[in-house]
């Protein structure tokens, strides 16, 4: 049997249900469910759990309701970002939340997020939304770019790049805003151990998705909708996003750090599944707030 086109192998699998501390009769929160990966190991790990799985991306939403059309019920589907969830007063025992972007968002050409196949610079999770990534690089100017690309990418040429995005736009694909910025650093950046424009497109991605901004959202509200003793799972991909999870869990009073340290991936889940070898997973549990 052909694997659905959403199909994606959930990253930490063991690491997850552990860290969601699974209770019989529980309700589980899966954030972004993707192609209902994690959402499937939670509903596996309990015959009794039931889940809510919500994702921004529509197709995602399709595929994880074709993915888990065997737990019937047991499964609530929400279309939309997680940042706008609302529980409407239901609790959770757990909260999962795998951040970034998909592999499959990655290998759909036309999407826009990777390098490697040529597509317009869209780079929407959410295609209703209307920012992409070419009105970024063909409005805004140099400056802005020259910050989106440092702060967002980490990327310490972020001003030559800049300057190579507003020297030579408009742009349309992906492959020749990638090409040109190969060209513009030097020879030796050019042939360092990630490819050149790999920082500068997860500056645009993180912007024309606002993944910062609803990640902090996230870990202000998900410890409320816990019950006492409920878990919350962050997977991050990024310096970042583990930057603020590590810190928003270490500073919340409602809260109380499992994982003193990131669960990474073991060296046969990376031969096995390559995109897990980024993953850092923390875990906090909900408490009462002194």
């Amino acid at each position: 049997m052909a694997e659905p086109e959403f199909y994606h192998v959930p990253v930490l699998p063991e690491a997850v249900v552990e860290g969601l501390n699974i209770q019989p009769g529980g309700q589980y929160l899966d954030a972004t469910a993707g192609g209902g990966g994690h959402s499937r190991l939670i509903l596996e790990a309990d015959p009794t759990v039931r889940v809510v799985a919500v994702d921004q991306d529509a197709a995602a939403i399709a595929a994880t309701q074709a993915n888990l059309a065997e737990f019937g019920d047991r499964v609530s589907l929400w279309h939309g970002n997680f940042a706008d969830f609302n529980p409407a007063g239901n609790l959770f025992n757990g909260v999962l939340a795998d951040l970034g972007v998909s592999s499959v968002q990655l290998d759909v050409g036309d999407r826009g997020f990777s390098f490697r196949q040529t597509a317009p610079l869209d780079m929407r999770m959410d295609p209703r939304q209307d920012l992409t990534a070419a009105d970024i690089v063909n409005h805004w100017d140099e400056t802005e770019l020259a910050n989106l690309i440092y702060t967002y990418g980490e990327e310490r040429l972020s001003r030559r790049i800049a300057r190579k995005i507003v020297d030579q736009r408009p742009w349309q694909t992906t492959t020749d805003l990638a090409e040109a910025i190969s060209y513009c650093v030097p020879r030796s950046y050019r042939y360092g151990r990630i490819h050149p424009a790999t920082r500068t497109f997860q500056a645009l991605r993180i912007a024309v998705n606002q993944e910062l901004k609803v990640l902090e959202t996230l870990l202000k509200v998900a410890p409320s909708w816990l019950t006492p003793g409920g878990r919350l799972v962050i997977i991050s991909f990024h310096s970042l996003e583990d930057r603020l999870v590590k810190h928003t869990l270490k500073d919340a009073l409602d809260l109380k750090v499992i994982t003193k340290k990131p669960v990474i991936a073991t060296e046969t889940e990376v031969g096995q599944n390559p995109r897990a070898r980024s993953a850092k997973l923390r875990v906090a549990e909900r408490v009462v707030a002194l």
